[in-house]
């Protein structure tokens, strides 16, 4: 998808492609002590993955097993990068009581805040529990459908903090409107969603077709579930926390090289590690979406994830997601 309908954001100036990639690194993540409640593991199988259990009113696209773990944890990483190493952009007050981190997923932003605010109480919640057996002890993991009523009481959070739920919302008016009344007066929520449809600002992403297919798959797949993917191109997080109530709302949009071809360093790494998440489970990103949402042909499938690879690893294409961070405040009176 070539030109954007992004115009505030200044086009990413491309790296000579002679220019080598490094080798990609990263230290697994260490964490804190504390033990985690238990809960039932109920999964779903399909295909030899595992996802999210069937008594969920959601049915999320993508597995919840060791192989799509990886990919969340290095999505925390490129995003933490991307952020300067800020694990947040809401002005929250640094005394802050009570914490939660909805679709928490392996639980890494909730146990990276809880090391940061030892004082704070934290909260993640997920449809599986997959996140860690030892966590800060000021941390909680709980089983829960944010989808569903909110059983918390009113005025508990001082941030209620989200990212990537796109594919798993139906309505975000109703979910952000459960999020502001478990705001506490003052307290804020951030939420981050990503735009997973290829663009680039120079036509190259059309010298792949594989990048095109991908853009349509997860439009298409969203249109046909009811669930969007395109929540950042339709500016559904501002206009839902306005709907619920939040003030002082900011937005930051960033895009996300796919590879690094970008010149400066810092998209370079975020680049390669987008790409490295991609390339670590494809399959998991789109296998339900192509077969059950969509029941596309099954014979072109594998030569879509061929082609998806190769296209990826084409540093003459310089294709990029989208990013945006909004947050607001809940009134004080």
């Amino acid at each position: 998808m070539s030109n954007p309908a992004h115009p505030e954001l200044a086009n990413i100036e491309a790296a000579p492609v002679a220019d080598t990639e490094e080798a990609l690194e990263y230290d697994d993540h260490q964490s804190s002590t504390a033990s985690i409640s238990s809960s039932i593991l109920e999964y779903r199988a399909l295909h030899g993955r595992t996802y999210h259990s069937a008594r969920h009113s959601v049915d999320y696209f993508t597995p919840n097993d060791g192989k799509q773990q990886e990919c969340l944890d290095l999505v925390h990483h490129y995003i933490t990068i991307l952020l300067d190493g800020k694990l947040y952009l809401a002005p929250i007050k640094e005394d802050a009581e009570k914490v939660i981190d909805i679709g928490t997923g392996t639980g890494i932003w909730a146990i990276d805040f809880a090391d940061a605010h030892p004082e704070t109480e934290v909260i993640g919640t997920d449809l599986s529990p997959m996140q860690p057996s030892w966590v800060p002890a000021n941390l909680k993991f709980e089983i829960d459908d944010a989808t569903q009523p909110w059983t918390y009481p009113d005025n508990t959070f001082d941030f209620v903090h989200t990212r990537f739920l796109f594919g798993a919302i139906a309505d975000w008016s109703a979910l952000f409107q459960q999020a502001f009344r478990c705001t506490a007066p003052g307290g804020w929520l951030e939420t981050v969603e990503g735009d997973l449809r290829l663009q680039c600002d120079d036509g190259t992403v059309n010298a792949e077709p594989a990048l095109n297919k991908w853009s349509e798959l997860f439009e298409e797949a969203g249109r046909k579930s009811g669930r969007s993917m395109k929540v950042v191109a339709d500016g559904l997080q501002r206009r839902a926390m306005e709907t619920a109530g939040y003030v002082n709302i900011k937005s930051q949009v960033f895009k996300l090289p796919m590879g690094g071809w970008a010149l400066d360093p810092k998209l370079a790494e975020v680049g390669r590690l987008v790409r490295a998440a991609l390339e670590n489970d494809m399959e998991g990103y789109t296998y339900m979406l192509w077969h059950s949402v969509l029941a596309w042909p099954a014979e072109e499938y594998q030569p879509f994830l061929v082609n998806l690879k190769k296209a990826v690893r084409n540093r003459s294409v310089h294709s990029y997601l989208i990013m945006r961070v909004v947050y607001g405040q809940k009134p004080s009176a």
